[in-house]
């Protein structure tokens, strides 16, 4: 998966990909292997070349694309955008026609439902909150429309199940 991220004034292009509890990611031109363990208190454990980390990502209250990542003693705040998601958001407002779809963009569970079945939602109104690895994703209308949800809050969901059709 590609992202864009902003941490502070720095941007970076993101590849990442995820086997089980493998992270391996490609930050512009650095190559990253981690192994990602669960420990106590919704903390990771974070393994880089030998080396642990104790993390803490928590979802920001004022993004839906900006986390709150701790590492140790030292804070950031890192927004990620995806690329793709963003060009089709786009497209899909584009186009007055047809149904658009909210697919989950990674594995996960669905921890937020904020949008009605049947009501009326506008372009950019959250509709679902999937988390996936400790961080939240707010799913966003990218049309105006009616909501017809696939799912509900508890729901394991697997990368592309769409979530919910804007008519």
């Amino acid at each position: 998966m590609r992202l864009h991220a902003t941490i502070g004034e720095h941007e970076f292009n993101v590849d990442v990909r995820i086997q089980g509890s493998r992270v391996f990611a490609l930050l512009d031109d650095r190559k990253y292997e981690l192994d990602l363990q669960q420990s106590v208190d919704n903390r990771l454990l974070l393994i880089a070349d030998g080396d642990v980390f104790d993390c803490r990502v928590d979802a920001s209250v004022e993004s839906d694309s900006a986390v709150n990542v701790t590492v140790g003693t030292r804070h950031y705040a890192i927004a990620l955008t995806d690329p793709k998601r963003l060009r089709s958001a786009i497209t899909a407002g584009a186009h007055g026609g047809g149904a658009a779809r909210i697919a989950a963009p990674m594995p996960g569970k669905v921890v937020r439902v904020l949008a009605e079945s049947g009501s009326q939602v506008e372009a950019g109104q959250g509709i679902v909150v999937v988390e996936a690895m400790k961080m939240q994703n707010e799913m966003k209308s990218p049309r105006a429309g009616t909501v017809m949800l696939n799912v509900e809050v508890g729901a394991t969901v697997n990368g592309g199940d769409v979530l919910a059709v804007i008519e």
